[in-house]
């Protein structure tokens, strides 16, 4: 398996985003081509995929960043692996990459969210050394 960082659209890309995003949950909403593509325009986006040898793409994630007052925030967001592939080490081994490439882009910090019921997903971020903040976390939506 090889973890690449995307910096250009493809298809072939899109149309496994595609396939993978649904398998967050039922209410996750796809991209459209147009705004998958900008993602690689944005300095503030860095895209993953894990790849097996067959080129199949079996897993994504995305880090996101920003400069506040306080520094520059690391966010990962959107990890997705192919749910027939779960628990093979594939999470693990994309989230140790983007560890790894937040923390030589000089990350003091990374963050994340996830649900409480994706169990196996927040047992791995807890592995890796993630520790749950004790926060309130809101949103306000504009629909």
């Amino acid at each position: 398996m090889k973890i690449t960082e995307i910096t250009r659209y493809n298809i072939r890309i899109y149309n496994s985003v595609m396939r993978l995003l649904p398998q967050l949950g039922k209410d996750v909403k796809l991209p459209t081509e147009k705004h998958f593509k900008r993602i690689f325009k944005s300095k503030n986006s860095h895209f993953f995929i894990a790849e097996l040898e067959n080129k199949e793409i079996v897993g994504i994630l995305t880090i996101g960043t920003y400069d506040i007052p306080t520094g520059t925030k690391f966010w990962i967001e959107d990890v997705v692996v192919d749910e027939t592939l779960r628990g093979k080490g594939i999470g693990k081994e994309l989230m140790l990459f983007a560890m790894n490439f937040a923390k030589s882009s000089g990350a003091e910090t990374i963050e994340l969210t996830s649900k409480p019921s994706r169990v196996a997903a927040n047992q791995l971020y807890q592995k890796l050394g993630f520790v749950i903040r004790e926060t309130n976390l809101y949103r306000y939506s504009f629909k």
